[in-house]
């Protein structure tokens, strides 16, 4: 491609402007400091040229859905990938909705990206079937890789983990959490080469197998450039010291069990060696937690910008004594026995937050009398009007309390109340939670993520179709009372991209209102709904570049579309689908 001139016209019309008037060189510099996805995208739709240098300019790719295209498609798309990040089956998969052996194959994707980027240095995975022939595969055939994650990926063991570790001789990071994985022992941290030195992130947290401890000592002892470690519940207080010491400018750490007895020696050294981490940003883990050993971390949580407890079953108290530490937290999560009390030392002690999860520690059982309610949820609210995201996993919920908790924080992009119980009322009026999130859509106008709960009839889904102008991903669940609510959404939200509905009495009608929208959207997932096959079929006819998907159910009626999951594609129905989807 040539510099381009500025070009007058032949006739006598006005001179003509070309919008790509820079040399290759030049455009190709511009756009790589083009840090997001999207934006590139729309750079590549400017003009011709552009698309080009945009083409040979990309490094990295995402693909949210790894059947909306073909590896294939990609390779030729973009020939200079080094990264790529993919994501497979839907998220309802989570919730063990997707039948296993659904798909979402990696090998397929490594087969060819051998073949066209034998360069590849990166491989994010997510909710993607990986085995350990896979793992091998790619530790065997891209001799510069450099990094690897796995979130919530299936079929792979510690064998895989073993694989990568030997072959891999330029590994940065291994990340693996929350995974279905075949966990058969910790020897898999003996097979990194003794002369490995360039790793800088190491994720384990969730493995739960015995580990080598010497192995991992003198990984991280010659890791000179570490600068994340998550380590599993089975390293102890003693052995956590001994590898502090020796990665002290760590600004990740999870932390394995603390309830182990201390020496007043051992104490001390692992105060010491806290005391040493000066730089860290992020902590986790802090499994079975003592509170008498809390007190250690206290020196490092000065420059804490995110606390994740998840895993940590602590009471109100303790986490008040901790939280006064983190004058700079920007991001909490928390299991709920840490009660209201414990959310109102947020509320008093996190000014900076602008995250909050607050998951259940016993989400199945009915009887417990611990968690949260809205009055923790209000406490947060008053004291971190920055609160921009929130995952708040309750047992009760008023109308008027979401509604002064968005009036103190307007700034809501994604606001996720799980209210535990189906169709559960405002407790105090007994009346339906629309006007909750009424309030959560005409107050948060820059809201791109919802999930709804609690009883709920169409008319939350009518303020969301006329308020929710920026929402992006809806998830609903035994809510609404006719096809008119989710007729409301598809017709009122112009940047929706993932409906997400379970358990609803939504209909033939509903799923056939989106004709015009689906295009535009990543995916649409229904399960147990009123759907039938039939209106799916006719969905497909009318819409040929959609994929439409029926995952069937032997105890159901063949005639009923249990689960049905929508998609827009350019590589077609895809060839891997087992006897059990029906694609139409």
């Amino acid at each position: 491609m040539n510099s381009k001139k500025l070009k007058d016209s032949s006739n006598s019309g006005p001179r003509q402007i070309s919008v790509c008037s820079f040399p290759d060189e030049v455009l190709e510099r511009v756009l790589s400091l083009l840090a997001f996805h999207k934006d590139r995208s729309s750079a590549s739709l400017v003009c011709k040229d552009w698309y080009q240098a945009e083409r040979w300019s990309r490094t990295r790719v995402y693909i949210g859905n790894c059947y909306a295209v073909t590896p294939e498609i990609v390779s030729r798309r973009f020939p200079k990938i080094r990264s790529v990040t993919l994501k497979g089956k839907p998220r309802f998969s989570d919730f063990n909705l997707v039948p296993e052996k659904w798909g979402a194959d990696i090998h397929p994707w490594l087969v060819c990206f051998a073949n066209d980027y034998p360069f590849l240095e990166e491989l994010r995975l997510k909710r993607m079937s990986v085995s350990d022939e896979s793992l091998e595969f790619l530790a065997m055939s891209f001799p510069n890789f450099k990094r690897l994650s796995l979130l919530s990926c299936d079929g792979f063991s510690t064998d895989g983990l073993a694989a990568i570790a030997t072959h891999c001789k330029n590994l940065v990071e291994l990340d693996v959490q929350e995974n279905g994985i075949d966990d058969r022992s910790g020897c898999w941290l003996s097979c990194f080469p003794e002369n490995l030195t360039s790793l800088e992130a190491l994720n384990f947290a969730h493995l739960n197998s015995e580990v080598n401890f010497s192995a991992l000592e003198r990984l991280v002892a010659r890791s000179k450039s570490l600068k994340v470690l998550k380590v599993n519940k089975n390293i102890n207080l003693e052995q956590l010291q001994r590898l502090l010491v020796l990665a002290p400018r760590l600004i990740e750490l999870g932390t394995g069990s603390f309830s182990q007895e201390l020496h007043p020696c051992q104490y001390a050294a692992l105060e010491s060696a806290f005391n040493c981490c000066r730089d860290l940003n992020a902590l986790s883990g802090i499994c079975e937690a003592n509170s008498v050993y809390l007190r250690v971390l206290y020196p490092a949580c000065t420059s804490l910008t995110f606390l994740n407890l998840s895993d940590a079953t602590l009471q109100s108290d303790e986490l008040a004594k901790l939280l006064a530490h983190c004058p700079n937290l920007r991001r909490l999560w928390v299991l709920d026995t840490v009660e209201d009390k414990g959310l109102e030392a947020v509320g008093s002690s996190c000014p900076l937050l602008e995250e909050l999860r607050v998951f259940p520690a016993s989400p199945f059982d009915p009887d417990i009398v611990h968690g949260v309610t809205e009055s923790g949820f209000v406490a947060v609210s008053y004291g971190c009007p920055r609160l921009r995201y929130v995952l708040y996993f309750c047992r009760q919920m008023t109308n008027a309390a979401v509604a002064t908790i968005v009036q103190n924080c307007p700034g809501f992009t994604h606001f996720r109340l799980c209210i535990m119980n189906p169709a559960q009322p405002d407790y105090l009026t007994n009346g339906p939670m629309d006007e909750a999130f009424g309030s959560v859509v005409k107050t948060c106008t820059k809201l791109r993520r919802l999930a709804l709960s609690g009883l709920l009839t169409d008319l939350t889904f009518e303020y969301i179709g006329k308020y929710a102008k920026n929402l992006e991903t809806l998830s609903v669940a035994f809510a609404g009372r006719s096809d008119w609510g989710m007729q409301c959404v598809l017709g009122g939200c112009p940047k929706l991209r993932r409906l997400e509905i379970r358990d609803c009495p939504f209909g033939n009608d509903a799923l056939l209102s989106g004709l015009d929208k689906y295009e535009s959207m990543r995916s649409l997932w229904m399960s147990a709904c009123n759907v039938t096959v039939n209106a799916c079929r006719l969905l497909a006819r009318e819409m040929p570049r959609l994929n439409v998907e029926v995952i069937k159910d032997e105890e159901k009626d063949d005639s009923q579309a249990d689960k049905v999951y929508v998609y827009r594609s350019v590589a077609g129905p895809r060839k891997d689908a087992p006897p059990f989807v029906l694609t139409l």
